[in-house]
Order: C-alpha cells, then structure tokens, then sequence
C-alpha cells in the first residue's frame, strides 16, 4: 500500500521560501533537516509539502512499507532519481507514463 505523504518542491533559497510558505500561505513548520530540507504542513494538515536544496525534480511522495518490496513488485517502472537516504530510510524517484516524477519512500527503523 502506498500512501501519500509529502508534495516534494525544490527551492534555491530554503529560508526564503519557508518564509513565504509560513507567512504568506499559512503552512506550519513540521520539521526541518538541517540546511538541507523542511517540512511544512498544509493549512487544514491534509498534508505536508517538503522544501529541498537537494535539485531533485519536483513531485509527490509516497510512503510504502519496503521500498526493495515496492520495487521489485513494479520492474516496469522507470527509475528518474537514484536511490538515496531519506531520514531512517530510503528513497527513489521514478516516471509516470507522462514522464512525470514521483518518489516511494520507506522507514523501516521508525
């Protein structure tokens, strides 16, 4: 089962953009990982979107419980963004059939 967790969007200026995304649209902070990455809960908390430095592609994220499980029950599906490590887990980027990227993520040591 895949959930929807994060909207990822990069960002050029992190303390710029929280700023705007606090003051200006009403998110709340959620956490924040250094200089590197923050998250910010959506007005109402239907969800967060993660601010990044990191220059990957924008697009949604979903948590499933083994990303190792999630990708090898899905070959047919294009990697975009190499695996890497997200938090107490990993994460990788892949396209949808329009050539859009979206993330799965797991947190197995949570």
């Amino acid at each position: 089962m895949t959930e929807f967790r994060f909207l990822y969007q990069p960002v050029d200026d992190l303390g710029a953009s929280v700023d705007f995304y606090v003051d200006v649209l009403g998110f709340e902070e959620a956490w924040t990982d250094g200089d590197v990455s923050v998250g910010l809960w959506f007005p109402g908390r239907a969800g967060q979107v993660m601010l990044s430095t990191s220059g990957k592609p924008a697009g949604p994220m979903y948590l499933v419980e083994s990303l190792d499980e999630w990708v090898a029950q899905h070959p047919e599906i294009a990697l975009a963004v190499e695996r890497d490590a997200a938090g107490m887990g990993s994460v990788a980027g892949f396209k949808d059939p329009g050539g859009n990227v979206f993330y799965i993520f797991d947190q197995p040591a949570r």
